[in-house]
């Protein structure tokens, strides 16, 4: 079926393609949303993704590959927004809560430590948040986020591994700052 409407969309079909970005929409967003971590530049970088979509789906070589490339134009839209808006602002963006799902219990630990893991992960440059959306929120296996982010499946390894490490630093600094604020009288 997918495979049918991408065929279609690539011969200039807008209603096929407008059912193939209204299937793909809120997990593009959601993608988008996670490396960005703003509503609005996550808004614009679906939009720039889908336009980016339409216009090349005829250099699409394998239909049946389209939602692998359409998340690699979304990340791409993710990294080139990023690089503008560092380029415009030194400053950190404002940190906005996620929509968590009213089953997740809400203990105060929980809290504490989903709250420890935003303010670390926001630390974290465009390129490590993505690996790490990729790899642990969409859970895909190596080699298609690595073909996601067009790099060798060394390279995602590789890139995964620094990911990881940088969070882990970041959650460390952090508690070594609340352990220097405790201990200042």
């Amino acid at each position: 079926m997918q495979r049918d409407l991408v065929v279609k969309a690539s011969v200039g079909d807008h209603a096929a393609f407008s059912e193939l970005a209204a299937g793909a929409i809120g997990g593009l967003y959601r993608v988008a949303y996670l490396i960005l971590r703003r509503p609005e530049a996550a808004n614009d970088a679906v939009q720039n993704a889908l336009f980016t979509a339409w216009r090349d789906i005829r250099a699409l070589r394998d239909p049946d590959r389209f939602d692998a490339w359409l998340h690699r134009l979304t990340v791409r839209a993710c990294y080139r927004l990023a690089r503008s808006e560092r380029r415009r602002s030194a400053a950190e963006g404002e940190l906005r809560d996620l929509d968590y799902s009213p089953a997740v219990d809400d203990d105060l630990r929980l809290l504490a430590i989903r709250d420890q893991l935003e303010r670390a992960f926001a630390r974290l440059t465009t390129e490590h948040k993505a690996v790490l959306v990729l790899r642990y929120h969409l859970d895909l296996p190596l080699g298609e986020a690595a073909d996601i982010l067009g790099v060798p499946l060394g390279t995602m390894k590789s890139r995964l591994n620094r990911a990881v490490g940088a969070l882990r630093a970041a959650i460390e600094a952090q508690e070594r700052a609340a352990l220097a604020t405790v201990g200042t009288p």
